[in-house]
């Protein structure tokens, strides 16, 4: 999970002060109780939904409340401390400062952070920390453990008496002795045990080139036996990087991918200006791309002026790899990133029906991109970030601006209600990517950045549930928005879905201007199906002014339907049950027979 962050929650008046202070200090939004605070950034409704939702999407959260109510908030979701956010839990007054959860995610130099603001001590309870004063599965920027599920063991010998020997550079500051249990800091390969910690310095950058489509075994292989030739471990390596014409290489994505390192990109310019250091310059490379070197000249600037070249260019039929060595481990990255584009469904509304892994992808987004009604509907999970609204009917303008905003190495979501992929944004993302340029696509850069789609409670899904079961049997959905579709088209599929005896989920029923379609839909569905079938109109679905009711197939209404209606209509074969709690909905899906006896017959 990608490092977001943080959030402090606050649930009263009596904590604001705090806060404040603390938002302040570390640079995070203040998300505040409604009608219980007054200047936050971001306001919510229920205070264990709401932490809960922040801590899924991977926000470390900052509680000024009690302990115990981010306890049971988070509880029934955790499952791996290795990649849940911290938890942090701060009084109303500020007096205490203490680290609930990712201890060593995080959690323990945050709390650290804020309780020097606060002017107070902060309560580390991990062992380590409290003993030793480090945490030795959580080392310093640019450096990295080799074996972080040995950190436990190692420490509780430590804890237990153990003397330390300490291997080359002492990043821990701590007392060297002659004991069994070892700290080793190494650019090389070291092995590793469960009574030796590795720790090796992210010094070096990747710099690869190839060919269109180079298999990713080659581009492996040749990194792989330059490392080991160069005597350099895999985790001192920083990043991959290359030219941005290769930004979406399997290959080289794949080789990153494996390394655990991000994969950065630089343009040809940036990369001619290290032509005079490079060892192996081409002039044919210069005519392909617009300068003398991929390899060489990416690793080099991504290492700075004073790197040099450990590895010149070596290279295999289709591939070619250069390693650079920087003086100080890189903290920060040059180049900038491939670009990602999450097509986002969030479902009909409420936040309950949004699934972790569509609140992640918001979360991690630097900019949110969408119909502004949809962006709104996120709430304080839209808190802080920038985003970029468009109007209904802006529907090509926004995910081409999506697209080209991701193009430039950006994280951006493009928010869509619903099921991204069902009438919605989805399909014309990937419309814009398949044209060329020429043909009015998008640009080069955006065409390589990398295009996530995450699933949706789609409003035939949510219609469905508050209806019961109506989805019980073969289904389909229609959209009767005849300004893309031909009404030919439309007509066509409606007879066959009658015919077919199919429940139909109309979307787009109707709109300001468009008030036809649906009352003919209604007398084709008339010619094969009773008049007292059961249809469902769902209006506004998980929102607050959400309103369902049943008609009969011959008593429906073009007048009480809306664009913001889904209409179900239910097959032969519909039932609307009157049960104690109201009617329901549903399609019989054949256990009658069986229940009856009569699958023998």
């Amino acid at each position: 999970m990608a490092e977001l962050n943080p959030v402090v929650v606050c649930l009263s008046r009596s904590g604001q002060a705090t806060a404040l202070c603390i938002a302040s200090a570390i640079g995070a939004p203040v998300h505040g109780r409604e009608g219980r605070c007054d200047r936050a950034d971001a306001y919510f409704p229920n205070a264990l939904d709401h932490v809960r939702m922040l801590f899924q999407a991977g926000h470390p959260v900052i509680g000024v409340c009690a302990a115990g109510i981010l306890v049971r908030a988070v509880a029934p979701v955790l499952a791996d401390k290795r990649v849940e956010p911290p938890v942090i839990a701060v009084p109303d007054d500020g007096s205490a400062v203490v680290p609930l959860l990712g201890g060593h995610h995080g959690a323990n130099r945050l709390a650290k952070e804020i309780a020097e603001v606060l002017g107070r001590q902060a309560a580390i309870t991990t062992a380590g920390d409290v003993a030793l004063g480090v945490a030795l599965d959580e080392p310093p920027v640019g450096w990295r453990l080799k074996n972080p599920e040995d950190a436990k063991s190692v420490m509780m010998a430590m804890l237990s008496g153990e003397k330390l020997i300490i291997e080359g550079e002492n990043i821990w500051d701590l007392e060297t002795g002659d004991g069994p249990v070892r700290l080793v800091s190494s650019e090389a390969p070291v092995e590793a045990s469960a009574d030796t910690l590795v720790y090796h310095p992210q010094r070096f950058v990747l710099g690869l080139g190839c060919a269109r489509g180079c298999d990713v075994s080659e581009m492996w292989n040749l990194v792989q036996d330059s490392l080991a030739k160069a005597n350099i471990a895999r985790e001192a390596v920083a990043c991959v990087t290359s030219l941005d014409l290769k930004g979406d290489e399997p290959a080289m994505i794949e080789t990153a991918r494996r390394l655990g390192v991000p994969f950065r990109l630089f343009d040809a310019a940036t990369l001619e200006a290290e032509a005079s250091r490079l060892l192996n310059p081409s002039d044919v490379v210069f005519a392909e791309v617009g300068c003398h070197g991929v390899s060489e000249g990416a690793a080099l600037a991504a290492t700075g002026s004073d790197a040099v070249l450990v590895v010149e260019k070596v290279k295999t039929a289709n591939a070619t790899c250069a390693i650079a060595r920087a003086p100080e481990v890189i903290t920060e990255l040059a180049g900038r990133s491939r670009g990602k584009l999450s097509i986002v469904g969030i479902g009909p509304g409420q936040h309950t029906w949004r699934t972790p892994e569509a609140s992640q992808l918001i979360a991690q987004a630097e900019e949110l991109v969408g119909y502004g009604l949809y962006i709104d509907i996120l709430g304080p999970l839209a808190a802080g970030k920038t985003r970029s609204d468009f109007p209904l009917g802006g529907e090509e303008d926004r995910c081409r601006y999506a697209l080209e905003q991701a193009g430039k190495g950006k994280n951006v979501a493009l928010i869509c209600s619903g099921d991204a992929g069902i009438y919605a944004m989805g399909a014309l993302v990937f419309e814009l990517l398949d044209r060329d340029a020429d043909a009015l696509g998008v640009s080069d850069a955006a065409k390589r950045v990398e295009v996530v789609s995450t699933p949706g409670v789609s409003a035939l899904q949510g219609a469905a549930a508050r209806a019961g079961a109506p989805l019980g049997h073969d289904f389909c959905a229609i959209s009767l928005s005849d300004l893309l579709t031909p009404r030919e088209d439309i007509l066509k599929r409606l007879n066959a879905a009658a015919e077919g005896d199919f429940v139909i989920a109309f979307y787009n029923p109707v709109s300001k201007r468009r008030r036809t379609l649906l009352a003919e839909a209604r007398d084709i569905l008339l010619q094969h199906r009773p008049a007292d079938t059961p249809v469902m109109l769902a209006s506004s679905l998980g929102r607050p002014e959400e309103y369902v009711r049943y008609r009969k197939l011959s008593e429906l209404e073009v007048d009480e339907v809306d664009m913001l209606t889904v209409v179900l209509v239910g097959s032969s074969h519909s039932k609307l049950a009157q049960l104690g709690e109201g009617p329901r909905m549903y399609t019989p899906r054949g256990y009658a027979r069986k229940i009856d006896g009569d699958l023998a017959k």
